[in-house]
């Protein structure tokens, strides 16, 4: 009796060593697994390039980097984006978009709501027990390790949630900017899916008052609100899907399409008074791929003055090289005109990449390359994005 419980204390010890071990290591192996940059040589960047690259505002629409457990005011080896290498490739203003919620398979043909893959990140990760069960709290809870982010350095990260605090901090960013790492980030929050709401309308108050500026109607599954892209559906907006659409314009939200499907984008384009983004996708006249909305749906959208962001995995470019990218966003702005494309990475959101953040200078090269006028190159990178937010960021 005696020997047997030795054999069970010591079975476990070598349990609790092992659950140990993984939840040190385990989050950071699977991201490593599924946010992958291919490996290449350095990127040669023109002296020319450089300096048109280090000139400019760039915003990124679409990040899902607070998903990990990365300290991300440290510059990592793994992964896509982190402050360090944000600021290294210019970026000025990053949308860190967040998700509650995301299928088994996540597949862009069709997926139902029965099963997620983030409640056993969440407790792998150790987030507060609230978040394991309720993904309203998930979406505090990653605000507020953005915000802790920000309270910690707030000389290299800046939450900007009005238009007067985008306006101040350009302006004090132009003064103090330098080179590297000493360059200031601005952030902003978004949201992957109004799952999160847990069918409360008076939820999107809360998701503002924690910082969220833009939220997406959906993502890879219908919701209360309406049929997903790769949802069963096909539907278009419910009741309960008007009445938040109108409460994000009450309080100033900008609406994120992507995702939704076609039916609900085109209910949304009926009865929205303010244009909408599309935070990351590609073209369907390039990329035909499920991802991608119409070439029809895309002018729609940017007829309305909204901004359709181009995004560096293959779903949404088919061919991810800096070149491929390039030639999506060629073709974009042939169709919409160059007023309504920007940037949308879909960074650290379970892609494979042919760079990170820090080497975006690449984007830049390849567009002067394949004969981008000033203008374009300008708006593309950010200029649209900055006018998009002065506009229709709360006042």
């Amino acid at each position: 009796m005696k020997k047997l419980k030795i054999v069970a204390i010591i079975v476990l010890l070598i349990t609790l060593f092992g659950v140990g071990v993984f939840l040190i290591v385990g989050p950071g192996m699977l991201e490593k697994s599924m946010n992958k940059v291919l490996k290449h040589p350095p990127y040669k960047i023109s002296q020319a390039a450089q300096k048109k690259h280090d000139g400019l505002i760039i915003m990124d629409w679409h990040s899902d980097s607070l998903l990990w457990n990365r300290n991300l005011l440290k510059r990592c080896n793994y992964g896509h984006m982190d402050i360090p290498r944000l600021a290294e490739g210019n970026v000025a203003l990053q949308m860190f978009t967040v998700v509650t919620k995301s299928p088994k398979g996540q597949n862009y043909e069709s997926n139902t709501a029965d099963s997620d893959n983030i409640t056993m990140l969440a407790i792998a990760q150790l987030w507060p027990p609230a978040t394991w069960s309720s993904l309203y709290e998930r979406a505090l809870y990653q605000s507020r390790r953005l915000h802790d982010c920000a309270s910690k350095e707030p000389e290299r990260l800046k939450i900007i949630r009005r238009q007067s605090d985008l306006i101040k901090a350009l302006e004090t960013r132009s003064k103090t900017k330098s080179n590297g790492p000493g360059n200031i980030v601005l952030g902003l929050l978004g949201i992957e899916g109004c799952h999160c709401l847990e069918g409360k309308l008076e939820n999107v108050k809360g998701l503002y008052d924690a910082g969220y500026r833009m939220i997406s109607l959906h993502h890879f599954f219908d919701n209360e609100l309406g049929g997903s892209l790769h949802g069963i559906s096909r539907n278009g907006l419910t009741e309960f899907g008007r009445q938040v659409v109108r409460e994000l314009e009450r309080l100033e939200i900008i609406i994120d399409v992507a995702h939704s499907s076609p039916a609900v984008l085109d209910d949304v384009l009926k009865i929205a008074t303010r244009p909408v983004v599309v935070s990351h996708t590609g073209m369907y006249g390039i990329c035909k791929t499920e991802r991608n909305y119409s070439d029809e749906q895309m002018q729609r959208i940017a007829e309305k003055g909204g901004l359709i962001c181009i995004g560096y995995w293959e779903g949404a470019v088919c061919d991810i090289s800096p070149v491929g990218i390039v030639k999506s966003l060629r073709y974009a702005i042939d169709l919409v005109g160059e007023d309504h494309v920007a940037l949308g990475s879909d960074f650290d959101g379970t892609t494979t990449t042919a760079f990170d953040t820090s080497e975006l200078s690449i984007l830049t090269q390849n567009m002067m390359d394949h004969g981008f006028s000033d203008s374009e190159i300008t708006k593309v990178m950010g200029g649209n994005s900055v006018r998009f937010l002065s506009s229709y960021l709360p006042k």
